[in-house]
């Protein structure tokens, strides 16, 4: 039986837990690349900021011995390829004014205009993409 929706449920299912945890707790809208953008520029380096980091760095290494084997990823060996969508990745969510943890995860449950329009710009900006880049230029 092929089984590799299974991570991605369980994936979503952490992720969704985490933003109504942040949510209940605070009050706020989990959006994990304005949350890591306020301690990149250094705008607020409150402690519920660096726990939410030190909670998305700390669980899979806490989840690892149960995770095995660990499941199989896509991820292109060249290492160039990984900075450069790293580095779109994180404009793309400062023009976005969010990422898809606060704009598809949290806008869309709320019913959020902004978030389900930039949820389907970003989804098919991704489309494009990966149309572009492993099928057109055989780039990955």
């Amino acid at each position: 039986m092929h089984t590799d929706w299974i991570w991605g449920l369980g994936g979503g299912l952490l992720i969704g837990l985490g933003a109504a945890i942040y949510l209940l707790g605070n009050g706020r809208i989990m959006g994990a690349s304005g949350i890591l953008g306020g301690l990149v520029d250094q705008s607020d380096r409150s402690l519920e900021r660096l726990s939410f980091l030190a909670g998305v760095i700390g669980t899979p290494l806490l989840l690892r011995p149960l995770l095995s084997p660990a499941p199989e990823t896509h991820l292109t060996s060249n290492f160039t390829v990984v900075i450069i969508a790293g580095l779109l990745v994180g404009v793309g969510t400062r023009i976005a004014n969010g990422c898809t943890s606060g704009h598809g995860v949290c806008g869309i449950s709320r019913f959020s205009l902004r978030g389900i329009v930039a949820t389907l710009i970003y989804i098919g900006a991704g489309v494009v993409t990966i149309t572009l880049f492993r099928h057109v230029w055989e780039v990955i």
